[in-house]
């Protein structure tokens, strides 16, 4: 007999709390492993869901299973699947929220991290050390796909990638990442030093060290009011290869600064949202909050003409294809080794918020009242 599966379902928009209840346990199929979770992540963009449902994605069917960061263990390999076996353990991003699925319901409901037994893409997975704990892996996979793509990804910075050893970090070549201490930003400071790059970025003081630690070269205040200034100085005298941007405001800050710098790459990888206030689930909240994104649609289109630098939305949108490079350099070549290697480390740092699908709503609601530096997590 198949596994008993659970999962937290997401009802419809707004629907409020998930609803923990029995969910099918799908058998892979050609080219997919079934891992059983012991530990899934928080993002963004899991409350944005539950608030925002179609507004944000249209293709969303209810009910579904929400969730993309995940790790645990193989329980099941599909026919043609290379390089993972029952057993291994993994960290894995889960894809019940990609366009891919819209017109499958029960592959996308398959395909949601929160639940016992999760349907996985073998080039979005990758195997984890003996010694790594799931609460700890669990928090890479759909953050570290973001940079990694706005990186990497020959529509947007193609910046050379991360090896194992790393490569010497350049003393000319210099890539700005904002939001440093954010999920993404962590992310990004590591794959794009390992790559040798020199790192920009900016952080609240209290984060400065961190970012530090993890490969940035400067950090910035993000609220300092000479913050553009110190981002020019500091990119100033290399060949600077564009930007990663994360955060508010931060698309036309960098845009400005790539600008001011005569040779730069004036391109700008916008991998990070405005954030959804938790007004929005009402219908004054939504209006409010489309027109301030169509308006920092303007501001940027604006801040394109005047500095003569393109802004693009990471939009992952051949992320599950096999010739992605996302999946076949960074999650099967380098992950599994730069992290055996200890060279790659767990970013931002975990905090435990409960145990079992019933804690999963309650540590939504913790992220989305803030957290800092820090990815939330529920066992399972």
């Amino acid at each position: 007999m198949p596994p008993v599966n659970q999962a937290a379902w997401l009802k419809a928009r707004n629907a409020r709390p998930l609803v923990v209840g029995p969910a099918p346990y799908t058998a892979p199929g050609p080219g997919q492993i079934v891992v059983k979770n012991h530990a899934v992540a928080i993002n963004p963009v899991d409350w944005c869901l539950q608030l925002l449902g179609q507004f944000v994605l249209t293709f969303i069917k209810y009910p579904m299973v929400p969730g993309g960061d995940l790790a645990g263990k193989v329980v099941e390999v599909g026919k043609g699947v290379e390089g993972f076996h029952v057993g291994d353990r993994v960290m894995a991003l889960g894809c019940s929220a990609a366009p891919d699925l819209a017109a499958s319901h029960t592959a996308a409901q398959a395909e949601g991290a929160f639940q016992l037994y999760t349907v996985v893409r073998p080039p979005l997975a990758a195997r984890i050390p003996a010694w790594m704990a799931y609460t700890d892996a669990c928090v890479l996979p759909l953050t570290l796909a973001t940079a990694a793509y706005g990186l990497f990804h020959p529509g947007f910075l193609a910046l050379d990638l991360p090896t194992v050893p790393a490569r010497p970090v350049s003393s000319t070549k210099k890539v700005l990442v904002t939001g440093g201490a954010s999920s993404v930003g962590c992310n990004g400071i590591q794959l794009a030093t390992q790559a040798g790059y020199q790192v920009v970025t900016t952080a609240s003081p209290k984060n400065f060290a961190y970012v530090k630690a993890l490969g940035a070269a400067a950090v910035f205040d993000y609220r300092s009011k000479t913050l553009q200034d110190d981002l020019v100085q500091a990119l100033a005298g290399g060949e600077v290869v564009g930007a990663l941007a994360v955060g508010d405001g931060s698309v036309e800050l960098c845009m400005n600064v790539l600008g001011r710098l005569p040779g730069s790459r004036r391109f700008v990888a916008l991998a990070g949202a405005a954030m959804v206030p938790p007004k929005v689930a009402s219908v004054t909240g939504r209006a409010s909050f489309i027109a301030s994104t169509l308006w920092q649609g303007v501001r940027t289109s604006m801040a394109g003409r005047s500095t003569g630098v393109e802004a693009k939305f990471v939009d992952t949108k051949d992320l599950l294809q096999d010739d992605c490079v996302v999946g076949r350099d960074v999650f099967g070549r380098f992950l599994p080794a730069a992290l055996a290697a200890q060279q790659y480390v767990t970013a931002p740092r975990t905090r435990v918020a409960g145990h079992g699908l019933e804690a999963l709503q309650a540590a939504m609601d913790l992220q989305r009242n803030g957290v800092s530096a820090e990815k939330v997590v529920v066992t399972l």
